[in-house]
């Protein structure tokens, strides 16, 4: 199985309004909840490409009771591999995410809280069942951002115990938790262009990702928008691009990029096509309602179409 790690958890909602106008009353024409957090994106996704995964991390109050009915229900319905919740219970209450889609321009706005206060023994209930799932997986991803309470090194920590138990481990966060987490030398970290631009000081990509590299990760597998991926490992460096931009709402296009490097990876497929898989899942959550979701027959279609090459410096 595949676990994925979700430390700062929410529930997403999110509101479809016919048009998003600053300070005004609008008329929500559609509610969707869904479970939340980069991790448990990536779970859901890797759970409809066939693969079994768990979820594990935090989840606390009215809203993490709400979190993992909805887990619940995503299980129930997986129609590919199995999708198990492993959450560690905590006092505080779950956060929310919002984001709020304007139906005229199809962008949207997001609203983020910042989740929980860890506290110690809590982390340590994490820790201590972070290493038993360790046991039972083929490979791992620690996503998304930190909770108040968990130590900034905290990302550092678990790709040693995941290394330390020989499986195989993707990072996916940002600021000071990436640049403490690369330091421990994970397989593969997976930033965006501007997570990547801050952990280097180079806004060239493929100087970037080399510079990342230097810095600890195996491989870098960055995320570059609607201009697709670029892939650095220790021998050869890759782009990929879609073969046309599609319009919609972008969120959680990175973590099914995610996905599909890791259902890739675990395939044991050659890099090439992972990145192709993740450009083809990343483009087809742009069509989706929500994220953790992606449309099938836009990824059916664009997966033989992506365009792989070998990459080389721009500038």
């Amino acid at each position: 199985m595949i676990l994925t790690v979700t430390l700062n958890a929410a529930l997403d909602i999110t509101y479809r309004v016919p048009e998003l106008r600053r300070h005004a009353s609008h008329r929500v024409t559609e509610v969707v909840e869904r479970p939340g957090g980069k991790g448990l994106n990536v779970a859901r996704v890797l759970a409809a490409l066939g693969h079994d995964t768990v979820v594990t991390g935090f989840a606390g109050g009215i809203t993490g009771e709400a979190l993992r009915a909805q887990i619940r229900d995503a299980a129930r319905s997986a129609v590919s591999g199995a999708l198990t919740d492993a959450l560690v219970p905590i006092a505080g209450n779950t956060r929310r995410t919002v984001g709020v889609v304007d139906a005229a321009t199809g962008d949207t706005t997001q609203l983020n809280e910042a989740g929980p206060t860890i506290a110690a023994a809590e982390w340590n209930a994490f820790t201590s069942a972070y290493a038993t799932l360790l046991a039972d997986a083929s490979a791992v991803a620690l996503c998304g951002s930190l909770p108040p309470g968990v130590p900034v090194g905290a990302y550092a920590d678990l790709v040693r115990r995941a290394r330390a138990a020989s499986v195989p481990v993707l990072l996916d966060t940002s600021g000071e938790p990436l640049h403490r987490g690369i330091a421990a030398r994970p397989d593969l970290v997976k930033p965006n262009a501007a997570e990547l631009a801050e952990l280097t000081g180079s806004t060239e990509p493929l100087r970037a990702a080399r510079a990342a590299r230097r810095r600890g990760a195996h491989a870098v597998a960055a995320s570059l928008g609607a201009d697709g991926m670029l892939a650095v490992t220790s021998d050869a460096a890759w782009r990929a691009a879609p073969p046309e931009r599609i319009a919609g709402n972008p969120t959680g296009a990175g973590d099914s990029a995610v996905a599909g490097l890791l259902s890739a990876w675990a395939e044991n497929l050659p890099w090439p096509d992972r990145l192709a898989r993740a450009v083809a899942l990343s483009a087809a959550t742009v069509r989706a309602p929500t994220a953790g979701d992606f449309d099938r027959p836009t990824y059916e279609r664009l997966l033989p179409l992506v365009e792989v090459a070998p990459a080389t410096a721009v500038g």
